[in-house]
Formats: structure tokens, sequence, C-alpha cells
């Protein structure tokens, strides 16, 4: 095939050269804005409006497929020379605008560029950003050989139960890959304990699901640098409203968008965030420079978890409200943790704002309402809306 670009083509790929420019603009204008204003717009202003009949919201891009005005166009698009939306499998005009949405909160207020990637639960999330790394060593192949090392992950096992069976039975029976849960999550040594020349990656959450656990991400941040390992992190708990882990460190964000961050009950999504230029052993240079580009275009392409531009608008609607919403519902989740960790037929309350909980000093450090004041120059300290708690006598007595 002729490497030979047409005159057609290249009139297309400087048109998208233009409006790649006029959206890097509007992204760097809204990184300027509060948390409420990039939650309320994104990056859908008065151009974007005015292209769309003056539709003063998103619109859903219900189509399957994108026209193209001639072959050029599409060549340019196709080979993503210019931007283009293609196949809604791959990419759709409502879910960029959800996904531009979900990098500008989760990277506010991280020095860096940010981008997203919306999937269509947050399993499918959870998916799409540990999988790439799990690949086959792709270093090179010395004295005629290659290695082929069965590759590991370190994780806490205090996480969601769907991430759980995801590690062990579709990675570890499945794939062949080994899952080295951390023992003590609040112990960095523990983590550092399991790492060695075929891990490929750190994961955690905070809180986690559904006992409330609280890891150290900047400690577990220095330590995966250290071994040019990514930090991956499920804050779906939290939100960006209450804790941003680019800005302690952490490389790739997951969210089960379908939890605090949306309200309605009328869609499902989860979403995969990610700083640029992330360490990693393996994969290609793309996969560094910007992982949740790479993810879109390639292994989600394949694999096909992407989210409905349905599903897309119901989650950009409910976004809007998130740091009032998480502010509320944080107040009331604390209210009735009190109240059972007073109550004497409960035996123990999981809730990371309590002061006796596990972790507490760290979820303080973390977990924070986003633009808050208290009065004295300080964050309003929130700690989200999950509770758990046991019932002492065991399942006989609850």
């Amino acid at each position: 095939m002729s490497d030979v670009v047409s005159s057609g083509v290249q009139a297309y790929i400087e048109r998208g050269k233009e409006l790649a420019a006029a959206e890097a603009h509007r992204r760097a204008t809204m990184r300027q804005m509060k948390f409420d204003t990039i939650a309320v717009h994104g990056i859908y202003g008065m151009e974007a409006a005015l292209a769309n009949q003056g539709s003063l919201n998103e619109p859903i891009y219900l189509s399957s497929a994108q026209h193209f005005e001639c072959s050029d166009h599409m060549e340019a698009a196709v080979s993503l020379q210019m931007p283009g939306w293609i196949y809604t499998r791959i990419a759709n005009p409502t879910v960029h605008y959800l996904e531009e949405t979900l990098a500008l909160m989760e990277g506010y207020g991280f020095d860096g560029e940010v981008s997203a990637y919306a999937a269509a639960s947050g399993m499918g999330a959870v998916f799409i950003a540990t999988s790439p790394f799990l690949m086959l060593d792709d270093s090179p192949i010395q004295n005629g050989h290659r290695s082929m090392a069965r590759p590991n992950l370190v994780a806490t096992p205090r996480c969601y139960g769907g991430t759980f069976m995801l590690f062990t039975e579709r990675y570890a029976k499945e794939r062949g890959v080994e899952v080295r849960w951390v023992p003590e999550p609040e112990n960095i040594d523990a983590w550092a304990a399991l790492i060695d020349d075929n891990t490929r990656f750190l994961y955690g959450e905070l809180p986690s699901n559904p006992t409330l656990n609280v890891i150290d991400i900047q400690a577990l941040a220095d330590l995966a640098h250290q071994h040019n390992l990514p930090l991956i992190v499920d804050s779906t708990v939290a939100t960006p409203a209450l804790l941003r882990p680019l800005c302690h460190g952490a490389d790739i964000v997951v969210h089960s968008v379908s939890k605090s961050m949306t309200v309605s009950g009328l869609g499902i999504a989860g979403a995969v965030v990610a700083r640029h230029n992330i360490p990693s052993r393996v994969g290609p240079d793309e996969l560094r420079e910007n992982f949740a580009l790479y993810a879109k275009v390639l292994p989600a392409r394949d694999f096909g978890p992407s989210i409905s531009p349905f599903n897309a608008m119901m989650t950009i609607n409910d976004l809007r409200t998130l740091r009032q919403r998480m502010d509320y519902i944080s107040h009331n989740a604390m209210q009735v943790a009190q109240f059972l960790d007073q109550h004497p037929n409960v035996e123990r309350v999981y809730y990371p704002g309590l002061a006796n909980a596990e972790g507490h000093h760290l979820a303080r450090r973390y977990m924070q309402l986003v633009d808050s004041n208290n009065g004295t120059g300080e964050a309003e300290h929130r700690y989200g809306h999950l509770v758990s708690f046991t019932v002492r006598g065991g399942v006989a007595a609850s």
C-alpha cells in the first residue's frame, strides 16, 4: 500500500488540525473554570451548540455510523489523521462529550494532560484499564528467544466483587495471569514484597466496596513508579467530587459511573481516566503517551465494551449536580454511620468518616469536598454514600 497522501486527504488532515486546535483551546479554557462549571458544561460551548441547531444541551447521536463527505474524508478519519467518530462501537459525538467532561472533572487540579474512555459499565472500564498490561512480554528478542514469563499483578483483596472475579476467574484461571493479593494493603512493604520483574501494575480502591478500606495513594504511586509500573485506582465510591487520585500520583482511575456519579437510575456506565505519559514495562509508546486514547481506538475497538449514546447522555445530565449531591449524601451517610456505631446490636460499622475507622487518617488526607471551605480556609471532609456494618450474633441475629 502506498504511503503517499493524496491532496484531497491532505486537505481533510489540515481541516482536522484546525478542529483539534479549536477543541484543545476549549479544553484549556474549561480547565480554568471551577468544578461545578465543568460539570455543567464540559467542552460543549456556543460554537458546538450553533453547529447542532442551537441545542443548549449536548445532543444524543443515536446513529450507528458517521456519514462522510467523500472517500478522502473517510480515509483521513479512519486513519485517525483527523477527528471523526466513524462507528459508535469505536466513538460517538455524545460519548465524546461525556469523556471530555469526565477527563476535566477527574483532572481538576492536576497539572498535566488527562484523557478518558467511557465504557458500557464499571467492569468494562476495569477490564479495559487492566488487560492491555497483561500482554505477552514485547521486549526485544534476546538470543533468538522472547521472554514468555507469566505476568502478574499486585492488588488489594479488599476490592469490588466484580473486580475480584475478573482477576481470579478470567485472568488467573482462564489466562494464567498470577494475581498477587496483598495480605496487608495498609502496609506499603507488603506491596513491595510482591513486586518482581514480571509485575505489570498495582491496583487498589479508595474507599473499597463494600468494606470502605483506604489505601495510601501517594505512597503506592511512589512505589509503583520506582519499578516503572502504573498505579490503577478504582475511585467509584469517592467520585471526582471528593477525590481525584491523579492529583496524588495515580496513573489510571476507573469508575463505575452508575453508583454515585449518576442518580437517575436511567443509565449504566464506566470510565477509564488516565494521565498522559504513564509508566509501563510493556506495550507500544502509544500506550504510555495517551493510555485512554490507545485503549479506545485499539483494545476497546476490538473487545467492544463501549457505552451507548443514550446512556452517555443520561450520565452527562446527572454529572451536572455531582458536587452538591456528594455533599448531601455524604452528610446523610455520616449520620447513619454514627447512629449504627452507637447501636447495641451492631458489631462493627465500616465508614471511613468515623474517627475510629481503620484508615480514617488517610481518608481525611485524601477525601475532601472539592471547592469547599469550612470557614477557616480548609476544605470540608466528606466520605461518600456507602456504609456497611455487621450485626452482633451473625446471620441468625440479623
